[in-house]
């Protein structure tokens, strides 16, 4: 097998109810898709690891299923981190332009530490400092304020923080899997990068990350971040209802979710029937189709209130020119984008990998949002010669700020 470095790049997206392992090299033209594996898992809850050795071995299989469809050797992977303990807040900082003249390099990584330079409880650390705007003097809106004259430069960021027990048990489940860990990546930031499009982001949108244990939302402004927000339901929790309505087991419920189920009772035919698994040997059933939709729809419908309530309180509700975009495996329910405008008031999409070549058709779908914009973060870092941990004196540092805070999302 060939050993994965240089070009090679794979993201390892750990969900809660599946580990996708996503494979890409960096060609000429861009990022090339090379193979992907997937497989179950039963060892997170809402982005938490409550089972390590079940965790291991999930992630174990899905790097061994991508290594045998690609014949490239996964030594290191990019990791996505989520779940409700995720928290993130607007920073502000501002400095004396040294000499009154021209900002310079010195400049802005000054600005940026000052503005990163929060007290947070021991319990939690910085995963991403993301510029929204420079401001020198009382010019605003500035993306990149090298060479402008002034005498002020502020700083507008959006710090997304982790818990650092959580984060640390998932990095020691990846490392006892005999991988090493490049780098650190929030999911929604990295899907977001993945199905988003730069005139998206700039009009304003919303991205809807729907998961089996959580939706992870993140709003986008004037090319910005803006607002990010874990909310601890998702299609576990659909699935959850439909096990109880039908007395069936999770599985059955899962499959007839995924199968036959509608989040909009209107889509669904009054005459159609869906077959119902027997259980403990008993002969399966038809039931009304309508029926399961009766289950699905006031669930979907909560979870997509709870998320309106959350785009109110952000204050982005009137710039979301680009409406919702949602991607994520939960996403893939039937009726739900329908649900969704009807719920936000706003158009609703759902969002696929774009802008990669290679074996696009493997990972053209929202579930591998976020492990196809991992390799497209470690693709970024590579192109601007980052290495985690690498660049420690004032340059290198500036050079990770530059390309992680203003580039990259």
């Amino acid at each position: 097998m060939e050993t994965i470095s240089g070009p090679v790049i794979a993201g390892l997206d750990i969900g809660s109810t599946k580990v996708a392992t996503v494979v890409a090299r960096r060609a000429p033209e861009g990022l090339e898709i090379l193979g992907v594996g997937v497989c179950p898992t039963e060892g997170m809850r809402k982005g938490a690891v409550v089972n390590v050795d079940a965790t291991v071995s999930s992630i174990r299989q899905s790097v061994a299923d991508a290594e045998k469809m690609t014949g490239v050797s996964i030594e290191s992977v990019f990791v996505g981190v989520s779940g409700p303990l995720i928290k993130s807040f607007n920073s502000h900082a501002a400095i004396s332009v040294r000499n009154e003249r021209e900002v310079t390099e010195a400049d802005v990584a000054r600005v940026l530490e000052l503005a990163k330079a929060v007290e947070l409880p021991n319990d939690r650390e910085i995963l991403h400092v993301l510029t929204q705007e420079f401001i020198v003097d009382d010019m605003g809106g500035i993306k990149d304020p090298l060479g402008i004259t002034g005498i002020r430069l502020d700083a507008r960021v959006h710090v997304v923080t982790d818990d650092v027990p959580g984060t640390r048990n998932l990095v020691r489940c990846v490392e006892k899997a005999e991988l090493t860990v490049e780098d650190l990546a929030l999911s929604p930031l990295v899907s977001a990068n993945a199905v988003l499009t730069p005139e998206e982001r700039e009009v304003g949108v919303v991205l809807l990350d729907v998961g089996g244990g959580t939706v992870e939302m993140a709003v986008f402004y004037d090319g910005a971040l803006r607002h990010t927000f874990v909310l601890p339901l998702g299609g576990g929790n659909i699935t959850a209802d439909v096990a109880i309505g039908l007395k069936v087991p999770w599985a059955d419920a899962e499959a007839l979710k995924k199968a036959s189920g509608s989040a909009m009772i209107q889509k669904v035919r009054r005459d159609e029937l869906v077959e119902l698994p027997g259980v403990g040997g008993r002969h399966p059933r038809p039931i009304r189709r309508q029926y399961l939709s009766e289950i699905i729809e006031p669930r979907a419908e909560e979870i997509f209130t709870l998320l309106r309530k959350e785009i109110l309180r952000s204050g982005f509700e009137e710039m979301l020119g680009a409406g919702v975009v949602l991607t994520g495996g939960g996403s893939l329910l039937d009726g739900l984008p329908e649900l969704g405008e009807r719920v936000f008031q706003l158009p609703v999409r759902r969002g696929s990998p774009i802008g990669i070549g290679g074996l696009v058709e493997l990972v053209g779908s929202p579930t591998f949002a976020s492990g196809v914009g991992l390799t497209l973060y470690g693709s970024s870092l590579a192109e601007s010669g980052i290495e985690r941990g690498g660049a420690q004196e004032e340059g290198g540092l500036l050079q990770r700020f530059k390309r992680m805070l203003t580039d990259l999302f």
